[in-house]
């Protein structure tokens, strides 16, 4: 068994900022790719940014040069500093690891979702 728990959403002010973070624990063998996803209600799931085992990033266009993705790999957690936050809907924040669980063992786990509301 893989548990998540993400904690740092909220609401904030539009031009401010929000740290999530995203600790995975139990049966984990190594951690492949970490990332962060959103959806808004009524939208589907989008991804916003992953960082892999090597240390590669990858962003939604929308996000890029105000979010930054990390990992702590000993402590298998992952973090989405948000900053400059610009209005918009309501969204959920997920993590979503991809890991091995054993030697062949892998798959894709989800958080239970964070919620952040950017609004003055």
């Amino acid at each position: 068994q893989v548990q998540l728990v993400e904690s740092g959403g909220g609401l904030v002010q539009p031009g401010g900022s929000l740290r999530l973070s995203c600790a995975a624990s139990g049966s984990i063998f190594t951690i492949v790719d970490m990332g962060w996803y959103r959806q808004a209600p009524g939208k589907e799931r989008e991804l916003v940014a992953t960082k892999n085992s090597g240390g590669a990033t990858n962003y939604v266009d929308s996000v890029k040069g105000r979010f930054a993705i990390s990992r702590d790999n000993a402590k298998n957690t992952v973090y989405l500093q948000m900053n400059s936050l610009e209005p918009e809907n309501p969204a959920v924040y997920y993590c979503k690891p991809r890991l091995y669980t054993d030697y062949t063992t892998w798959g894709d786990y989800w958080g239970q979702g964070t919620q952040v509301t950017v609004s003055s």
